[in-house]
């Protein structure tokens, strides 16, 4: 009742839209989710066949499957190796500086050159009990032969073991840290420990042999290098030594660096050096030898600091003194004071022949001073003529010298690079074990829970495409409200499903559910024009079999319960069905008075409902359409409202056929049949717009065969509780059907 109900008041909020239908219903749009569970609520059945489906193959694979343990082996893997030495190795200082060293180490980690070094280290090619737990077949390889078939065969399994160990290996960082987990997994703990060890002792040896391996190219390198740079060094010292011969550049002792040649103190910059030292001397010893010479001879120099005349002078100061004793006594012709006088004039002329002596070797020397520093200044002349060529020599002296510096430094650098890289590999290895791997005592799959949920999961992917795909090809309707929403026309009604094909009998029970269904869409009609239901309308449907003809039976007999008289015309002269459910002749019916019997009364056949006749269709006429377009349809309709309430016409379905727009536009209107899940919208669609384009007026919609898979749109359910609560009419009549096409 709920549903009729609503179908009611939608069709009185409508009313003013005029007789057409619904052209500015307001349109209702049911949301995307509730869709979805209503497909899904539809066919709930099969979705939890393929759930269940999924659940059972995924228990039977878990327990059919293998158990495999996954053994863990932790390591660390440092920005940089420690260091013992201080000396640089090969690489940058930079390495290990950003994300890209760790993503290298983990692509290192997962090549297949370390799987090849593991499979080698623990001789997997050859291990039974590896080659039968991964099913790697050994048949044909097992010769003792070294011929290259067996070789190739070898090579084969040893790719096989490869692959294995790749598939079956885990990488995973930890986030956050410089640890890495390896994980490998098989049937048996023991060699999924054995293999994760090894992978990690591998990596570490794979490191260490990469690092060796770029020592013995750089020490190669420099080999060459150092071969280069010696020869080029001796031919430079070469060509500098003989180049110093030719130019007479003889260089002394320099001082400088032990790295560094000889400088430039040549034997003649060191001569004019000491003899203009010795110029100089000699410059001012000739002074000093011409001022003793221009002085006084009594208070030269030399007089002074001669030890005969001061030993003189000393002499004459004491006979002197004496002398002058005895005059404060005696006379001067004393003989004691004579005898004093004549030694004081001896000595006066002693001081004076010493001191005359004196200045002639002063003169002597002045001369000999004036001759060397003459000598010396030709000499520093000429030196210096020879220093000036010798410079210019230098020149090209210099370059060879550069030159020869240039190449004992290099050749010095990069023999102590070599010797420096003989040493780098003391650094200890930047990659470590953490934790070693233990042989797993537990399975580490299949694991039964996460088995099941992802069987779950897969079971309601694989119902969801089910579910989408029927949605997509299914375009039946299903929910009665797309009536108002797609189709764009009132919902007068919705009928049950029903199997009992007497809905003569099942209408003739007031309490029934096609009773209770069309008594609500009379209701519903009675708000369809200004004077109730109409008076003339056609049923019709797109296309057979749709409980059209059995609806306009019940529209007729319902509308015939409440007193009026109400007449019901088989207008489908192509397929005629009123006649079997009335059980009366075919013949003379409609299409007699179309042909031009004017007496249309004796056409009508009683029925057991007093105030309900029934025209059957007639003959089948050979071409309906022409028979229909004659005009005599109104001219039957106006006679028969002399005589009767209400026409009820069952019209042909619309697509194919030409007959129901044209007992459309005889009539007030027409009533819309629709089988739910039966027709394709896009059908009804087109079948509706022929109706509009023929300016047939539509008052509304029946849908019919309503059943469970509807219920999710909330139809269903009460009918089976609407209709039979306090009764049980449910029992007694859900086996009745409404349609009789």
């Amino acid at each position: 009742m709920n549903q009729i109900v609503q179908g009611t008041n939608v069709l009185g909020d409508n009313r003013s839209a005029g007789p057409a239908g619904a052209g500015e219903e307001s349109m209702e749009t049911t949301p995307l989710l509730l869709e979805y569970w209503r497909a899904i609520y539809v066919r709930r059945i099969p979705v939890a066949l393929i759930i269940a489906a999924a659940l059972v193959i995924g228990l039977a694979a878990t327990l059919l499957a293998t158990s495999k343990y996954t053994a863990v082996t932790r390591i660390e893997i440092n920005r940089a190796e420690d260091k013992v030495t201080n000396v640089e190795g090969v690489e940058a200082k930079e390495i290990g500086q950003s994300l890209e060293f760790y993503q290298t180490q983990y692509s290192l980690l997962e090549s297949r050159t370390l799987a090849d070094r593991v499979v080698r280290s623990l001789q997997l090619s050859r291990n039974d009990e590896f080659l039968e737990i991964f099913g790697i077949e050994t048949e044909g390889d097992q010769g003792t032969g070294g011929g290259p078939v067996n070789a190739k065969l070898r090579q084969e399994r040893l790719d096989r073991a490869i692959d294995v160990l790749l598939k079956n290996v885990s990488i995973r960082p930890i986030r956050g840290s410089s640890l890495v987990d390896i994980s490998f997994t098989s049937a048996s703990p023991k060699l999924s420990a054995d293999i994760a060890n090894a992978w990690a002792a591998q990596f570490i040896q794979l490191s260490l042999d990469r690092r060796f391996a770029s020592t013995a190219s750089a020490r190669e390198f420099l080999e060459r290098r150092l071969v280069e740079l010696r020869t080029k060094l001796e031919d430079s010292e070469r060509d500098l030594v003989l180049y110093a011969g030719n130019a007479e550049i003889i260089a002394l002792n320099s001082g400088g660096d032990d790295n560094k040649t000889a400088s430039t103190r040549t034997l003649v910059a060191i001569d004019l050096e000491g003899l203009n030292q010795e110029l100089a001397a000699a410059t001012a010893a000739r002074i000093e030898a011409g001022s003793r010479l221009s002085g006084n001879a009594q208070s030269s120099q030399a007089a002074l600091s001669n030890t005969a005349i001061n030993g003189l002078r000393e002499k004459r100061g004491e006979i002197a003194a004496e002398y002058s004793k005895l005059l404060s006594r005696f006379e001067p012709g004393y003989p004691e004071a004579m005898a004093l006088k004549a030694q004081l004039d001896e000595l006066d002329r002693s001081i004076r022949q010493e001191e005359s002596r004196v200045g002639g070797s002063t003169r002597s020397q002045y001369v000999a001073a004036q001759k060397r520093e003459a000598d010396l200044t030709a000499r520093v002349a000429d030196l210096k003529r020879r220093y000036a060529a010798q410079q210019r020599d230098e020149i090209q002296y210099n370059i060879l010298r550069r030159e020869v510096d240039t190449n004992r430094e290099l050749y010095e650098g990069l023999l102590q690079r070599f010797k420096e890289i003989g040493v780098a590999s003391v650094g200890s290895s930047n990659i470590s074990v953490v934790d070693s791997a233990q042989a797993p005592e537990r399975p580490s799959s299949p694991r039964l829970i996460i088995n099941l949920l992802l069987a779950f999961v897969g079971g309601v992917a694989c119902a969801g495409i089910f579910v989408f795909a029927l949605e997509q090809v299914d375009q039946s309707l299903r929910d009665p409200q797309a009536v108002k929403t797609t189709l764009r026309m009132p919902l007068l009604g919705i009928l049950p499903y029903l199997d009992d094909t007497d809905i003569v009998e099942s209408l003739g029970d007031q309490k029934s559910v096609a009773s209770e269904a069309f008594l609500s869409i009379r209701t519903a009609m009675s708000f369809l024009t200004g004077h109730g239901v109409p008076r003339t309308f056609a049923v019709t449907s797109t296309q057979p079999s749709e409980g059209k003809s059995t609806s306009a039976l019940a529209l007729a007999i319902t509308l015939a319960r409440t007193g009026r008289k109400v007449v019901l015309v088989d207008g489908d002269m192509r397929n005629p069905t009123q006649h079997k459910l009335g059980d009366m002749k075919l013949s003379p019916g409609m299409s007699s008075f179309l042909a031009g019997d004017d007496d249309v009364m004796s056409l009508v056949n009683p029925t057991p409902f007093p105030t309900l006749g029934i025209i059957s269709a007639g003959t089948a006429p050979p071409n309906a359409a022409e028979l229909l377009s004659n005009g005599r349809t109104r001219l039957m309709l106006d006679k028969l409202l002399t005589e009767f309430d209400h026409v009820v016409i069952d019209s042909p379905p619309v697509l194919g056929l030409a007959d129901a727009p044209l007992l459309g536009n005889s009539a007030e209107g027409v009533v819309y049949v629709i089988e739910a899940n039966g027709s394709k919208l896009r059908a009804i669609q087109t079948a509706v717009e022929r109706l509009r384009n023929g300016r047939v007026p539509i008052f509304g919609a029946i849908v019919t065969k309503v059943d469970s898979r509807n219920s999710s749109y909330g139809y269903g359910y009460g009918y089976g509780y609407g209709y039979g609560y306090g009764n049980n009419l449910a029992a007694q009549s859900g086996n009745q059907t409404v349609d009789a096409d």
